[in-house]
């Protein structure tokens, strides 16, 4: 399954001042995979598991002598750790978080030697140990997006097209018609690797649904690894819960009889868990965004659209058989599509932050679903769930930004452009991270290529 982050691992392997990588996102969303994806571009990969393997365990945590333990691992496993040659690999690194600290002597003692290291929970593990500023390097991954979703299924023409495609020229209508149904079908499946895996293997929702069950339960048996016992039973409620409230304001008391001050530290433990990403309010004047933003207000999207559902217990047939009515009837849903699509898209050096605009004023409520800065503009983002043409907030927003020149919607619309406006179809959010970012446009070039 190729992947956009392919082309920022291998930008590592050649990068000159090469630091060991961190690999970090949520429990499944290919982690391991990319990391064994490059290693096939090695002579020599070597990948070691330290939640699972306790010999490699008890070498990694006895001290951090790199010299050391680039022998004694070469010894357990009968091959030879050659610095230019092998890329090795720690998966699960948190289960030994001095092995994070370790790091930074293999980039001071052993730079010549490719390292990456991959773990679910490995914020967690960062907070106990710290991390070695300035000597450890980070990718972050999420969920596949719909372009990564479309070669994944075999429709790699398509996403060349999606790629290639000008704003403003619009696409054919059957062609048109056929990507906004895509759409639909990405959004019922979701973007888990292993459920893509299942709905291309079985061609049936339910063997994605069955994945989606199996992830649910496993987030919720990672809770005892990184909350208090006290905390546990919070982090079940939110984790249920918060959901309904996607695509409004999170107001903690519509999550049931629990208080602020014992859901918020709960709720933070889930983002730094990476399954739902906050959508901050801000003022949006300038960059950075996050400059003005308001932390107390703020919407929440899960990390997967397929996951979101299946929390919600929603059925996901509407989306294969009439994929237009459901983005009218499950508007929530697309908003947040596009919310993990612009994740997907961001430059994974960093981690992304979400924000979004809304005015509260007597007689005069307006609201953009999302701010983004694209170069050095801050860009709004309104997401029309049908084929409506309505901005108004769009406009102003727009009204009232003087620096902000321009907008974007997304909707079950082709292409078009009127004023200020663009207009894409919900299945090119790519093309506008792509056209801002030659690093991206690289990574999803090569995504296509044969």
């Amino acid at each position: 399954m190729k992947r956009i982050i392919d082309h920022f691992l291998v930008e590592w392997k050649t990068r000159v001042n090469r630091k060991p990588l961190l690999l970090r996102g949520a429990r499944q969303v290919g982690k391991t995979h990319a990391a064994r994806a490059l290693g096939a571009t090695f002579p020599v990969f070597v990948e070691f598991n330290l939640e699972d393997d306790d010999a490699a365990r008890r070498i990694v945590e006895k001290d951090l002598d790199p010299h050391r333990m680039l022998l004694q691992l070469s010894e357990l496993v009968q091959v030879k750790i050659t610095p230019g040659s092998t890329l090795l690999f720690f998966d699960e690194i948190q289960a030994v978080p001095n092995a994070i600290t370790a790091l930074r002597y293999f980039y001071e003692k052993i730079p010549d030697l490719h390292v990456i290291a991959a773990g679910s929970l490995l914020d967690f593990a960062i907070e106990q140990v710290g991390i070695p500023v300035g000597r450890v390097s980070s990718l972050y991954m999420y969920p596949l997006s719909f372009l990564e979703f479309l070669v994944a299924v075999g429709n790699v023409g398509w996403a060349k097209t999606i790629i290639e495609r000008q704003p403003g020229e619009a696409m054919s209508d059957p062609l048109h018609e056929k990507l906004v149904s895509l759409v639909g079908e990405y959004v019922a499946i979701g973007g888990m690797p292993e459920a893509v895996n299942e709905w291309i293997r079985e061609k049936a929702s339910r063997a994605a649904k069955i994945v989606h069950a199996d992830l649910l339960f496993n987030y919720r048996q990672d809770f005892g690894k990184y909350a208090k016992r006290h905390q546990i039973k919070y982090l079940y409620r939110l984790f249920q819960k918060a959901v309904e409230q996607i695509g409004k304001k999170f107001i903690f008391s519509r999550v049931g009889e629990y208080q602020k001050r014992e859901l918020e530290p709960a709720l933070e433990l889930l983002e730094k868990a990476g399954i739902v990403y906050p959508v901050t309010q801000s003022a949006g004047q300038g960059i950075p965004i996050g400059a003005q933003a308001d932390m107390d207000d703020f919407k929440i999207v899960l990390l997967d659209v397929g996951l979101s559902q299946a929390l919600l217990r929603l059925d996901i047939a509407p989306w294969f058989i009439d994929p237009i009515a459901t983005f009218i009837n499950k508007g929530e849903i697309v908003e947040a599509f596009v919310g993990q699509e612009i994740l997907a898209y961001s430059d994974p050096i960093a981690k992304e932050e979400l924000f979004y605009w809304r005015r509260n004023s007597r007689g005069s409520c307006a609201e953009v679903d999302y701010l983004v800065q694209i170069k050095e503009n801050v860009v709004p983002i309104e997401v029309k769930a049908g084929t409506s043409a309505r901005i108004r907030s769009m406009h102003m927003f727009l009204d009232s930004h003087p620096n902000s020149k321009y907008g974007i919607r997304f909707s079950a619309y082709n292409y078009a452009i009127d004023q200020r406006i663009y207009s894409y179809p919900l299945y090119a959010v790519a093309k506008v991270f792509l056209d801002a970012n030659e690093n991206m446009r690289l990574a999803l070039e090569n995504l296509v290529k044969p």
